[in-house]
């Protein structure tokens, strides 16, 4: 394979820095990042069960219905563990398409840069205020800071030196998921359910902020420690330099490979899990097997986004690829900054104590139904500003945030 040099600019054009008008972006990340969304949806609810006892997997209810298990054996095979590599690697992606673009406008390297490390600044401004404000597991502020760290070390490096690293962080990762396993004991579980609750259990909405910031935290900065998000960043950033998901029709074979194996890799593993948690069958120690599941979910992501890819190629062939619902889940993955802060506006105020307190009285099956819902508003949401041609609140907050200062220095 050809190494390239990232920072090599192709001939320049001239003009101001834009972003990249709505009609000329790839389908394949907006679609991915669509549909992201609402696998974000499935696995943050049940955090807000906070009445109901926790199993040994995750925050998953102990006991339940028919319903119930379905639910949870869906979300621990298809989401957990799974979400936030996939969310990581199309993170990285945007980066990537964002600095050549860039470049392909004549920027300068530094000042390329110097965009991408205001924009991720401003992200963990976000995701703090996000999390003190509604909900600690925020991942806007992990994945700006995962950026500020990461853009400086990796993103003019070589592919060779890439693919190095993401082998080097995949062993770390391997590494944290055996030595949490060996540390882990049966309280740990509860303690951590306990943890990720207290602040969802408090009815009143200055003391549940005051529980929730420091979780947040502890969350942002131990989320680059484990080594599965940064692989995920550098599988990211090597992607698209390659453009795998923009021209998904060059790329079939790997895209292939990706999507057959990494979603074989988690599925298999998330269903051992499932089967432990909803059935009497017992397959080994609980903190072994989600350790085995976690490390699994890095692979898992990048296999949705690489699905992502192959659909977008299929859809680009057919007429579907401007049916609505396809057009609509775009749209959604195209503002999905504002598509997730206002998945927030119903887990907080509607389903937590300080709000409605809505969570005591759902199970897993109708909080499937309700983050199913709440996805559908935020598509319903996104397609109406798609018509108006407006962007998404956050995203345009975000630009304005990242360009005018820069702008002011010519």
């Amino acid at each position: 394979m050809t190494i390239r040099d990232p920072d090599r600019a192709p001939v320049p054009s001239t003009g101001p820095v834009r972003s990249t008008p709505l009609s000329e972006r790839s389908p394949a990340p907006d679609l991915a990042r669509g549909m992201m969304l609402l696998l974000i949806a499935l696995a943050h609810t049940p955090y807000f069960l906070y009445v109901a006892q926790a199993g040994m997997v995750g925050v998953h209810p102990a006991e339940g219905g028919v319903a119930d298990r379905i639910a949870q054996a869906f979300t621990l095979i298809v989401v957990d563990a799974r979400v936030y590599t996939m969310f990581g690697f199309l993170f990285a992606y945007g980066i990537g398409q964002m600095y050549a673009r860039h470049r392909a406008r004549g920027t300068s390297a530094a000042r390329a840069r110097r965009l991408l490390r205001r924009r991720h600044l401003w992200m963990v401004v976000f995701g703090a205020v996000h999390a003190l404000l509604l909900w600690q597991g925020d991942i806007i502020g992990m994945y700006g800071l995962i950026g500020l760290v990461m853009v400086p070390l990796f993103l003019g490096r070589a592919d060779r030196t890439l693919k190095v690293w993401i082998g080097v962080l995949l062993g770390l990762a391997a590494l944290v998921s055996l030595a949490g396993a060996l540390a882990a004991t049966g309280a740990g579980g509860a303690v951590a359910t306990q943890v990720q609750r207290a602040s969802i259990a408090e009815p009143s909405y200055l003391a549940s902020a005051a529980a929730r910031f420091p979780v947040w935290v502890v969350q942002t900065l131990t989320g680059i420690a484990q080594s599965s998000l940064p692989a995920a960043f550098l599988m990211g950033v090597l992607a698209a330099r390659h453009r795998l998901l923009d021209e998904p029709g060059r790329h079939l074979v790997p895209l292939r490979r990706l999507a057959l194996w990494g979603i074989a890799a988690g599925w298999s593993t998330g269903a051992v899990v499932a089967l432990q948690h909803t059935t009497s069958l017992e397959f080994g120690p609980v903190p072994v097997l989600t350790g085995v599941h976690f490390f699994a979910g890095i692979f898992t992501g990048v296999g949705y986004a690489a699905l992502f890819g192959l659909l977008a190629h299929r859809l680009g062939e057919r007429a579907t690829a401007t049916a609505r619902p396809v057009r609509w889940i775009g749209a959604l993955g195209r503002r999905s900054m504002s598509g997730y802060l206002a998945q927030s506006l119903v887990w907080g105020p509607v389903l937590a104590a300080w709000g409605l307190g809505l969570g005591a009285h759902l199970s897993s099956w109708s909080a499937s139904v309700l983050a199913v819902l709440t996805w559908a508003a935020t598509v319903a949401g996104a397609a109406a500003l798609e018509r108006a041609g407006r962007r998404g609140p956050a995203e345009v907050l975000l630009r304005k945030l990242t360009y005018r200062p820069a702008r002011s220095r010519g």
